[in-house]
């Protein structure tokens, strides 16, 4: 019994010790400046984390993730509507009409044009503009089923601009 209080006694003189140890190593001019160091860094961060509770940056993350998602979502409806737009068959047949509309701009310098190579090209030009009319409408749908943006306004006016064109190239 007397052993095990001697060797209680040794254990709380060697935590006292290493206590002692401890709060002389804590009382260097390095640790201090360390500690001050950390306490600088977590006032900063605690700054930081309250102002990233404001209303004004909250509301403005959460419209950083609207916007991310409706951008996400109109690509996502713009690569449907190209894919429709393949299987249907519009693309391929807008291009063949620029190839036939080619082909007979290029025979100008042949001389060998006739009315109907006049006729055959406005008419080609005609169904190429009404294709590209229905592209863009179709366009035009999918970016208004999402959110305003400044991307997607500058995309409408541009849609308004082409349907200018074709107006005033079919009136």
């Amino acid at each position: 019994m007397e052993e095990k209080k001697t060797s209680k006694i040794h254990g709380i003189k060697e935590t006292a010790s290493d206590a002692v140890k401890i709060m002389r190593h804590i009382g260097t001019p390095e640790v201090r400046e360390s500690l001050n160091k950390v306490k600088e860094t977590a006032t900063i961060v605690n700054g930081i984390i309250q102002d990233l509770k404001t209303p004004e940056i909250v509301k403005n993350i959460e419209n950083f993730r609207l916007i991310s998602e409706n951008m996400n979502e109109a690509s996502t409806k713009m690569q449907n509507t190209m894919q429709q737009l393949r299987e249907t068959g519009v693309i391929n047949e807008g291009t063949e009409l620029l190839k036939s509309a080619k082909g007979k701009i290029d025979s100008f310098g042949e001389g060998s044009i006739t009315g109907q190579d006049l006729h055959d090209v406005s008419t080609a030009t005609k169904e190429m503009l009404v294709s590209i009319q229905y592209l863009m409408i179709e366009l035009k749908e999918t970016v208004a089923s999402s959110k305003k943006s400044g991307t997607i306004n500058n995309f409408n006016e541009t849609i308004k601009e082409v349907s200018d064109i074709y107006k005033t190239t079919t009136a």
